[in-house]
């Protein structure tokens, strides 16, 4: 029976997926990124960027509305205004180019992308760049047009928001209330281009309602995590999911 087969194949594969999830909803939750990072190669692997690009969209506004509750009292709003002024409409774009192009080249600008970002970060943490709001404005822009096109870029954020002197849960909430603008901005281009279809949306919340776990599970180790702790866990983070979609992109040459 074929179709029986098939089905408990997509059920167990999904399965796989939420268990994932939670575990990258976890790591999301202490470090303030890398849940979409370790999800978004398996996803790629399972449905195809296309597809998969929406659908973690999805899941990670749910995720980032878990932060932003678990921190509200902490945000400051001054940098959101100033960061996701400028990111939605940038967002938008990204997300537009996005389905302008070939499949294959997303898979490997995801992955170089992300290893990229390990230099990148470090270097702005050695020479402690001091980050104004007007700043947050231009990182906004360009975070913005990547997150359209990429997805992930907290670890781009995180060393923007760090340097404007925010840490702890107040950076957790801020970062997490910027991207929320930026990925609903995405997710309304999407809708309006008619990629998500019922079944995308509710894969999307599924795996979401795994990552909304994370950042209340985790709150206690956030405040007991030191800064080179963290730097690896970021390092590690794209270094898995680089080598995982560059794996992805010559897999399918």
């Amino acid at each position: 029976m074929p179709h029986v087969d098939e089905k408990v194949l997509l059920v167990s594969t999904f399965l796989v997926v939420f268990v994932v999830a939670l575990g990258a909803g976890a790591l999301g939750g202490v470090v303030g990124t890398g849940s979409s990072l370790i999800l978004l190669p398996l996803l790629v692997v399972l449905y195809g960027p296309r597809m998969a690009v929406p659908m973690m969209g999805i899941a990670a506004v749910l995720a980032n509305v878990a932060r932003v509750a678990a921190w509200w009292r902490q945000i400051r709003w001054r940098p959101v205004l100033a960061y996701a002024a400028p990111g939605a409409p940038a967002a938008v774009l990204g997300a537009h180019t996005l389905f302008a192009i070939s499949p294959r080249i997303v898979d490997g600008v995801l992955g170089a992308f992300f290893l990229a970002m390990i230099p990148v970060r470090r270097l702005m943490v050695a020479r402690a760049w001091r980050v104004r709001l007007w700043h947050l404005g231009v990182a906004g822009a360009v975070v913005g047009f990547l997150t359209g096109l990429v997805l992930s870029t907290g670890p781009l954020s995180v060393p923007v928001f760090t340097g404007f002197g925010l840490s702890g849960g107040a950076f957790l909430g801020t970062e997490a209330a910027s991207a929320l603008v930026l990925y609903a901005a995405k997710l309304t281009t999407f809708d309006q281009l008619g990629v998500l279809t019922t079944d995308l949306v509710v894969h999307g919340l599924t795996i979401g309602a795994a990552l909304m776990i994370g950042p209340f599970v985790t709150r206690r180790l956030v405040r007991r995590l030191r800064p080179g702790a963290y730097a690896v866990l970021v390092d590690a983070v794209l270094v898995a999911a680089g080598v995982g979609m560059l794996a992805a992109t010559l897999s399918t040459a």
